[in-house]
This record gives structure tokens, C-alpha cells and sequence, in this order.
């Protein structure tokens, strides 16, 4: 008895270890079949609430079954986090979720590489709360983070004024006055001596330090460790999406078995190929049908013999006038 006792006063494993909660497991069996919802996402999840949403989403994105159509299906105004990494999302599909969600606080577009500085540009114009952006992880993106330095940039809308004290606040930015932190791994020195030059309050790839950085703490979100939208499906079973054999590598191709069609529709695909190739045969067929019996008619016929020696006797007299 004192053992137990001890073991539950020492903080063991013992009391860290609970049962999932109800949602969790549904989320989990949801997630499993998610590819036979996503037709009917828009209706099925419109009285769900956000965070159920974004819990999806994260499926979704582990499963390489978001994109535009699902993102835009779960987005929800009070999400403060964005995690598209490695998605099939594009510019569209960032401009509505960011038009929808202004209270975005944290946003990763890693390996997105239908993503591009336009896409960025809207979600900077929509999200004034925006603080910390992840991007790069392949060519794409990286060419892409390149593009934005002159979005984050702040721009003045009044150069007319003789002097700085002359302009009001509101005419200084426009540019991602609010972002304070990029997570860009992979960023060439070029690109990180501009960032430092002409943006020197936004922090490239902060280090984890019990003492922050400048004086303000880095956030978990810049920490880039751990994947954006990790807390929101920490509590539900990995094998969720193990089912698409999804893996956390960036470069690591998806399983075959994500694309595989149902037995049913390699079926379907197949006749509709093999009629659409006998069917010249047969309307060929068909116009040799329908002159054998002309023929056989005209042979049998008393009436057609008339009709033809008519005919015959016509073109005769025609021609000699």
C-alpha cells in the first residue's frame, strides 16, 4: 500500500497515463475514412465546433488530403493557428481561409508549393495579428519566402510629407507590421543579411533560450521542433493517419495506397475505356447493317425493283437531253 502510495506522490507515469476522451476516438475513426467525407465536408462539419475543426484540418494535412476545397470547408473565424505544411493547398484556398480567420496568430506554409508571395500577400493583408510565419522546406517555398521580403516590408502610403514627425502612424505601415518571427531553416545568406537590413524587427530562426531573445520569449509556435497543429492531435492515435503511411520527413514520398482507386471505380474506368474504343467499330458495324439491308430489301421487293428501273429509266432520258 505505502508503494502505490509513493508511486502517486512521486508523480510516476502511473497518473500521467489517462483513457482518451470521446472525441478523441470519434475524431480518430473520422480520420480513418476522412477521403469518403470530403465531398459532403462542407455540410458535415458546419456545426462543428473550431477546435474539432482544426482537428481535422491536422488529419487532413497528415493523411496529404488537404487542400483547397477542405481547408476552406473547416476554417473557422476563431482559429489563431495555420498549420498547411506540405499541402495541396494554394493561393486561393490561403486567401479565403485568411479573409475568414483575421485572428491568425501563427501560420505555416512549409513545403506548400502551390503557395506564392500572392498568397502571402493576402494572408498579411487580412491577419493583423500575424507574429510568426514558417516557410521553405523545398524549392518552391523557398523562391516563394525570397518574394516576400518586400511584402514584409513596411511601406509608406504619404511620401509627400517634409518630415517624419508630419506623418500620422496610420500612413507608416502596410507592410506585416505585426510579424515578429520567421521560421525559415534553410534560408540562403542573401536572403537573411536583407532580412536584417530592412526588416530588423522580424527575427529569423530564433533559438529556444530560457532568457528569450532581446528580452521577449520566443514562442513555441517559432520553434520549429514541432509541427504547428502537434498540441491539437496529441490526444488522438497516431494510426489515424498511419492508414496513408504519412510521415513527418518533408521529402519522404506518400504511400501508393493514398492514391489507390476502390476496386469499383478501376471497374468503371475500365469499361468506360473499352467503350470508348469499340465505338467506332460499332457505328461501323451499324452502317453495314443498315446497307445489307437496303440491298435485301431492294432484291426482294417487287416495289423497290419498280422504283429502281424508274429510277435507272429517269437518269437515261436526263442524260441524253
Amino acid at each position: 500500500m505505502s508503494l502505490i502510495l509513493s508511486l502517486f506522490v512521486a508523480g510516476s507515469p502511473i497518473e500521467k497515463t489517462k483513457p482518451p476522451s470521446l472525441e478523441s476516438l470519434c475524431l480518430g475513426v473520422v480520420g480513418k475514412h476522412f477521403e469518403d467525407i470530403i465531398g459532403d465536408l462542407g455540410e458535415i462539419a458546419v456545426n462543428f465546433p473550431a477546435d474539432t475543426k482544426m482537428a481535422m484540418a491536422a488529419i487532413a494535412r497528415r493523411r496529404q488530403l488537404l487542400n483547397d476545397d477542405v481547408i476552406i470547408s473547416l476554417a473557422e473565424s476563431s482559429w489563431e493557428i495555420l498549420d498547411i505544411s506540405g499541402s495541396d493547398v494554394s493561393d486561393f484556398g490561403l486567401a479565403k481561409v485568411a479573409e475568414r480567420c483575421k485572428v491568425l496568430r501563427a501560420v505555416d506554409i512549409s513545403r506548400c508549393s502551390k503557395v506564392t508571395a500572392a498568397g502571402v500577400s493576402e494572408l498579411v493583408w487580412h491577419c493583423h495579428s500575424l507574429e510568426t510565419l514558417r516557410c521553405g522546406g523545398c524549392p518552391r517555398s523557398d523562391h516563394t519566402a525570397r518574394q516576400c521580403l518586400g511584402i514584409f516590408k513596411p511601406k509608406l502610403n504619404d511620401i509627400e510629407g517634409e518630415s517624419w514627425e508630419e506623418l500620422d502612424p496610420t500612413e507608416i505601415a502596410h507592410g506585416a507590421e505585426s510579424l515578429r518571427w520567421l521560421v525559415w531553416p534553410k534560408i540562403d545568406n542573401n536572403s537573411l543579411e536583407s532580412f536584417a537590413a530592412e526588416c530588423p524587427r522580424i527575427i529569423v530562426n530564433p533559438k529556444p533560450s530560457p532568457f528569450g531573445f532581446r528580452g521577449v520569449k520566443v514562442p513555441v509556435e517559432a520553434l520549429p521542433n514541432v509541427a504547428l497543429d502537434e498540441p491539437i492531435v496529441k490526444d488522438i492515435d497516431p494510426r489515424t493517419w498511419a492508414v496513408s503511411g504519412f510521415t513527418a520527413r518533408p521529402t519522404a514520398p506518400s504511400s501508393p495506397s493514398s492514391t489507390e482507386l476502390p476496386i469499383a471505380e478501376k471497374f468503371r474506368l475500365a469499361f468506360v475505356e473499352r467503350d470508348s474504343r469499340l465505338a467506332p467499330k460499332r457505328a461501323k458495324n451499324a452502317r453495314q447493317h443498315l446497307r445489307r439491308a437496303e440491298r435485301e430489301w431492294v432484291m426482294t421487293s417487287t416495289r423497290a425493283k419498280a422504283l429502281a428501273l424508274a429510277s435507272q429509266a429517269s437518269k437515261s432520258l436526263h442524260g441524253r437531253n
